[in-house]
């Protein structure tokens, strides 16, 4: 594969048109792509893998190609990437433009144009381009059957991508056998396995059917024995697995028959255990009761000694609260005589500021003085004079609420008006729009019922225009089919005839030896079938290549046979050509690709108007509703002039009425907002005055009481024995303090009669001079009898019912493993071959499949190419060999190990640091495509691209895989590296500079 030149349109960072002539850059045999950061170097490669294959290396790739478009481009500039190379032989262009999203021809707004692509190959004859094919999968297997790579693979072995030097250096075994399995077509070696393995899987299924059914079966034996039987190892389709099975099945009956026996002697030893337990832990029981008993007294003994002191503290301050007792009642008659009088006090201050918060301290009937110091009888008064004029005022009151009803009926008739005029307002808009509504419904309602019509009539060109698409999609295969099956007719038709004229050169070449051929049948005495003479002194003797009977019948039988094939491929022209003359008779010579369309606007139509008659029914319905608005909106504006005409009257009957009525009201407001407000103001003043003259006459007697409480109190102390009143109410105990303090006296006592009854009794105290009780221990051994009673028992008819069930399972196994025999042999047969070949076969040493077989002679080329180079950019340092040994538990066969001559070891070349796995990884790309040119129907790969790594390599390291990389013009080919290094730049001479500026990137060539 040779590149000749690469035109790129608003690709990546490439805003216009940019050219690559690699024909003038490969004139060099190696030139260098660099630029700043960013500027789209890697965007060349990517415009190659792009034209070659469609899409873009690794994440680069993404939104079915959008992504590839350039922001810098003018909206208006398609995105196209154009390659001519040579490969094969052959010359090609290629053409790919990404779908593009532009404005729209007409109207506002954006529209997405769909991907193309166009293949042509130059016709050296006629001097012209000659289109080949504008289909994306025709193009694409047709570069990828040229090349014998995919993208992936493409770009491992030609692009070498920016970061991925080492990828085929360190790939596994599997990655490896991937990529050489494509570029040296050993596909026929894989597809002889997956023949073998898919024999092998029937017949292994076949006896995992029947292995299955067995272990079924030793299931049910194991799940019958219980840990009496193992289960086989082997698993379904393994060797061994009847004969295990059935020397399994042997074992667990013998184990079984023997379980039963021991099983009778454990249930009889068992039964008597369990009693012995059962006793002894009664008396284990009762002896950890008493040690218990007596150890619990004595901790209460000592803690009784150790709260002696408070006791005696507590019987002391008991007697005390026993004498305070006696001042307890003439306390609380004093403490309640305090509370009557505090509060009678604060109620009495209370009444009296609410009283003067009435009408701020002034008396309401004229006088300047306050109410803050009268007595009880002038409050009273005071309150009587409030209550009688209060009682003036109910008629007032009645006039007032009139007014209020009167304002609220008014201002209901003024609502009810508005609400009238909004009516008639509303539905008088709305009729005078009524024409222009009812016709706008009756024309959608016309264009509905045309829409039914109009979908209908296209519902019967529906099905026509199908099979006629269909006839022509039909047409145009049988035309490919046809072109095909003339040239198989042609090339049969030459095949007879060689066979046939192959047949009569060697039956003329039989007839000129005959003679050599009938005197080999010559016996002495016998004579002669030609001359009939009984004596042949000279008898002919058959020359060099001479052609016997039977090789003339097989010739012969090679030329009816070709004839017979010659026969049948015309019958299928035939066939061919008549299917094609009925589907071009009924699709017509219109192409397929305009009938498709016009089917597909004819759908377009026919959905179309069916969307718009499915309108219809709603459009009669809306129609049905304006029609009934209509009527309820002229008897609306009806009602409300009937309304009107009411209100008018109503309202001067409430005119009247209300002016007599406020005339009332204003005398007798006296002042205030309203005759409320002052029966609110009266029913105030006369309610505080009277709380006032109460809250007095009870401060006076609540004075009284309190006088005489301290005298009682006072003289109660005395008598008890107390020196003051406060010493006695200091010794009082609250009931709960009282009763809790007894509740302590009475359970000290209660606590040390207890104690001294415990200790004083004979058993417990015997018991605790014996060593502690494990009741625990007893109780364990008892449960462990008793579990080991009804074990054995359960394992007594278990043995009993296993030994019946392995029996009768073991005579069942024994009979399917005589019907397995057969079908188990033949398994064993395909499955060795197979593992074999699949290099799983104990006998395959090397564990190599068959197609790693093949890939290993050309690995090894491949690594003798690589080394060649290698040996010198390392200064003859490094040597790659190909290792068939294993890795792990992997495979065999296509390793790669790097020689170290310094140090004379073998070495996996993962171990090279970063400068020598690059060019380690060079070599190994070149010797890969020099081994694949030189494969009989092998792709050569004349162009390669480097992308990076060369600044990990020191200067003489540099210079001498220069050196190598510039060695390849002698093969006619052309290396491009891609890289930031500067000093490339002055090494290299042929350069394909990009430019980075604001605008977007430009490419210039230099040196060419």
């Amino acid at each position: 594969m040779r590149l000749h030149r690469l035109d790129i349109t608003a690709f990546g960072p490439f805003g216009s048109t940019q050219s690559v002539d690699f024909d003038a850059l490969s004139g060099a045999g190696l030139f260098l792509l660099h630029g700043p950061t960013g500027a789209g170097k890697t965007s060349v490669l990517d415009a190659v893998c792009y034209a070659l294959y469609g899409s873009v290396p690794g994440a680069r790739q993404g939104g079915q190609g959008m992504h590839l478009r350039s922001d810098h481009a003018p909206p208006g500039t398609r995105t196209e990437v154009r390659l001519e190379l040579s490969v094969a032989g052959r010359r090609l262009e290629i053409t790919r433009q990404p779908p593009w999203e532009r404005p729209k021809l007409r109207g506002k707004g954006m529209t997405v144009d769909k991907a193309q692509t166009w293949l042509r190959e130059y016709d050296a004859r006629d001097a012209a381009w000659k289109d080949l094919s504008r289909s994306h999968q025709e193009i694409g297997a047709e570069v990828e059957q040229l090349l014998g790579m995919s993208r992936e693979q493409f770009c491992q072995v030609v692009l070498l991508p920016q970061g991925d030097f080492a990828r085929f250096l360190r790939a596994d075994a599997e990655a490896r056998g991937r990529l050489l399995g494509r570029l040296f077509d050993t596909q026929r070696f894989a597809d002889v396995e997956k023949r073998l393995a898919e024999r092998r899987r029937a017949t292994e299924a076949r006896v995992r059917e029947g292995d299955t059914a067995l272990l079924a079966d030793a299931h049910r034996m194991q799940q019958a024995a219980g840990d009496a039987m193992e289960l086989p190892e082997p698993e379904p389709g393994d060797p061994g697995l009847a004969e295990a099975v059935l020397q399994a099945a042997a074992v667990a009956r013998g184990t079984a028959r023997e379980r039963l026996d021991i099983a009778h002697c454990r249930l009889a030893a068992a039964e008597s255990a369990h009693a012995a337990a059962r006793h002894a832990l009664d008396e284990a029981r009762e002896l950890a009761r008493l040690q218990s008993r007596f150890a619990a007294a004595r901790e209460r003994a000592e803690r009784l000694t150790e709260r002696a002191g408070a006791h005696r503290e507590d019987r002391q301050r008991m007697e005390r609260a026993r004498k305070a007792e006696a001042v307890a009642p003439a306390l609380e008659l004093r403490e309640a005589a305090d509370r009557e009088h505090r509060e009678a006090t604060r109620a009495e201050a209370r009444a009296r500021s609410a009283l003067a918060d009435v009408y701020g301290g002034v008396d309401a009937y004229g006088g300047d003085g306050a109410y803050g110091d009268a007595g009880a009888s002038g409050l009273a008064a005071a309150a009587r004079r409030a209550a009688e004029e209060l009682g003036g005022l109910d008629a007032a009151r009645r006039a007032e609420r009139r007014l209020a009803e009167l304002a609220e009926e008014r201002a209901g008739l003024d609502r009810q008006e508005r609400a009238d005029e909004d009516v008639l307002s509303e539905a008088d808009a709305w009729l005078d729009g009524w024409d222009a509504t009812r016709a706008a419904l009756q024309s959608r309602l016309d264009s509905a019922q045309e829409a039914a019509t109009r979908a209908e009539q296209l519902a019967v060109q529906r099905e026509p225009m199908r099979r006629r698409l269909d006839a022509a999609r039909t047409r145009d295969r049988l035309a490919a089919d046809l072109a095909q099956a003339r040239q198989r007719t042609e090339e049969s038709r030459r095949r007879a005839l060689d066979a046939r004229a192959h047949w009569l050169d060697l039956k003329e070449q039989r007839l000129t030896g005959i003679a050599a051929e009938l005197a080999a049948h010559l016996t002495d005495g016998e004579p002669c079938a030609v001359c009939g003479a009984t004596e042949h002194p000279a008898p002919a003797r058959k020359a060099a290549g001479h052609v016997d009977r039977q090789t003339e019948d097989r010739a012969l039988a090679a030329s009816r046979r070709a004839e017979e094939q010659h026969t049948e491929d015309e019958r299928r022209l035939g066939e061919v050509r008549e299917a094609l003359a009925a589907a071009t008779a009924e699709a017509g010579d219109t192409p397929t690709a305009r009938l498709a369309a016009e089917a597909d606007h004819l759908e377009r139509e026919y959905a179309r108007a069916r969307h718009d008659a499915s309108a219809l029914h709603a459009v009669q319905q809306e129609l049905r509703r304006a029609e009934q608005e209509r009527e309820q909106r002229l008897a609306d504006r009806q009602q409300a002039a009937v309304r009107a005409a009411s209100r008018l009257t109503r309202r001067e009957t409430l005119e009247r009425e209300q002016a007599l009525l406020e005339a009332e009201v204003e005398q007798a407001r006296g002042g205030l907002g309203s005759v409320a407000a002052r029966a609110a103001q009266l029913e105030r003043l006369a309610a505080r005055l009277t709380e006032a003259a109460d809250a007095v006459r009870a401060a006076e007697a609540a004075a009284q009481r309190l006088k005489a409480a301290d005298a009682r109190l006072a003289d109660a102390a005395y008598r008890a024995g107390f020196d003051t009143p406060e010493a006695a109410v200091a010794a009082l105990l609250d009931p709960a303090a009282h009763r809790e303090l007894q509740h302590r006296l009475d359970a000290w006592q209660q606590e040390e009669a207890a104690v001294r009854a415990v200790l004083a009794e004979p058993g417990t105290a015997a018991a605790a001079q014996l060593p502690p009780a494990d009741p625990a221990a007893a109780e364990r051994a008892a449960a462990a009898a008793e579990r080991r009673l009804r074990e054995a028992g359960s394992a007594r008819d278990a043995a009993a019912r296993c030994c019946a069930e392995l029996d009768r399972l073991s005579a069942r196994a024994a009979e399917a493993v005589r019907r397995l025999a057969p079908l188990r042999a033949e398994h064993d047969r395909v499955a060795r071959l197979a593992a074999l070949t699949a290099g799983t076969s104990a006998d395959n040493e090397r564990r190599m499949r068959l197609e790693s077989y093949v890939l290993a002679a050309r690995l090894e080329q491949v690594a003798a190419a690589a080394t060649v180079r290698l040996q010198r950019m390392s200064s003859g340092r490094y040597t790659l060999v190909h290792s068939d040994d294993r890795t792990g538990r992997g495979r065999s066969g296509l390793g790669l190990h790097v020689v170290d001559a310094w140090t004379g070891r073998e070495r996996d070349t993962a171990t090279l640091s970063g400068g020598e796995t690059f060019f380690a990884s060079l070599a190994l790309a070149l010797g890969l495509a020099d081994v694949v040119t030189e494969e009989a129907g092998g792709v050569r790969l004349d162009t390669l691209f480097i992308d990076e790594g060369f600044g990990s390599l020191d200067d003489q390291t540099l210079d001498e895989v220069l050196d190598v990389l510039d060695g390849l013009r002698e093969r006619d080919r052309s290396v491009g590296i891609v890289s930031h290094v500067a000093d490339l730049r002055r090494r290299i001479h042929a350069q394909l500079e990009v430019v980075k500026s604001r605008s977007g990137s430009s490419l210039r060539q230099r040196g060419v």
